[in-house]
């Protein structure tokens, strides 16, 4: 039996082309497509010494029939011109910002996977003034890109459970920039995670400061139990997933009874016993947790299995991205 090539690592292969636009003198330029490349920054340029910096992720989907649909694009417009915001860059203008998504994904269209692949889609907007004395000046200056990578199922393997170290005492990020989506925060959590990874072999840290659950370096935290939903309340303290959101729709359509506040973490070990936890983001959709350790402990979730709410649920969000489940609330867009 000949062996099945093996797949590119999630984000490691890029399209030919990307989109790229420039903010300078108080507007951007006109955006153009063009060929994947090394790209010039000075030395002295504002994001490699104040990090000012955010990005999106997000994904287009090819159906049976061969047209190409991109999933939410615009909340993922917003919440970066959000980020933006917070970090005194310039705004993408949203119109030009989408027309970029666009015409990426037009001009790499025989690069979109087939189901259950889909092309990512990574906007990242940064700082180009170049002026090491910038500490407390913004950015007059800034670059915009869209790349794009062809990913495919995330979990080729089978879903696996997650084990999850909760971690009562730091936090992923100061607490006023946890809803922005930059670099730094992500920076900032992979110290943690990799020396919980060596010590107790867990795949993430659930940041819980102060006792009181959060997410994870890369991921929104949820608890799932029949005809129940529970999940942090929205705040700046961790970013606002658009999945979380949909995921959030998706149970609400189901007739649970959804509650988004500040829980603790003696809360969730006790929600656990017979309900069911699981991390949302772009890239797995919906992950079950099999095993959460807190303070040398360890806590099965569940039967420490995947949970069926947790695989029904993300069963119906992949069903509408890749359309073979009616798509009631608008969230694609054909290109």
């Amino acid at each position: 039996m000949t062996a099945q090539p093996q797949r590119p690592t999630f984000g490691s292969l890029l399209t030919s082309h990307m989109a790229a636009a420039s903010y300078r003198d108080g507007e951007w330029s006109a955006a153009e497509i063009k060929p994947v490349a090394p790209i010039e920054l000075s030395p002295a340029a504002h994001v490699l010494h104040y990090a000012s910096t955010c990005f999106e992720g997000f994904k287009a989907f090819r159906r049976a029939d061969g047209s190409v649909h991109i999933f939410r694009m615009d909340r993922h417009i917003e919440r970066m011109r959000q980020s933006a915001r917070l970090l005194v860059l310039p705004e993408p203008d949203p119109v030009q910002l989408a027309e970029m998504v666009r015409n990426v994904v037009a001009r790499c269209r025989e690069a979109v996977p087939e189901a259950p692949g889909a092309l990512y889609l990574r906007p990242i907007l940064f700082g180009t003034t170049a002026n090491i004395g910038a500490a407390a000046t913004p950015t007059t200056e800034a670059s915009l890109l869209v790349l794009a990578s062809p990913v495919w199922d995330y979990f080729a393997g089978g879903m696996k459970p997650l084990r999850i170290l909760v971690d009562d005492e730091h936090t992923r990020s100061a607490a006023q920039m946890g809803m922005v989506k930059t670099g730094g925060n992500y920076a900032a959590a992979m110290g943690p995670t990799l020396a919980a990874r060596a010590k107790y072999q867990v795949d993430q840290v659930l940041f819980c400061p102060g006792g009181e659950v959060q997410e994870t370096g890369a991921a929104n935290f949820l608890l799932l139990r029949d005809g129940e939903m529970l999940t942090r309340g929205l705040d700046s303290s961790f970013l606002h997933g658009v999945t979380r959101d949909s995921l959030i729709t998706l149970a609400r359509d189901n007739g649970f009874a959804v509650a988004e506040r500040v829980f603790g973490v003696q809360e969730m070990l006790e929600w656990v016993r017979t309900g069911e936890a699981a991390l949302s983001g772009t890239a797995a959709v919906l992950a079950g947790v099999g095993t959460l350790i807190h303070r040398g402990s360890e806590y099965r979730v569940g039967n420490g299995e995947v949970g069926t709410l947790t695989r029904a649920l993300r069963a119906q969000l992949v069903a509408i991205q890749q359309g073979e489940a009616p798509d009631r609330h608008g969230w694609l867009q054909r290109v």
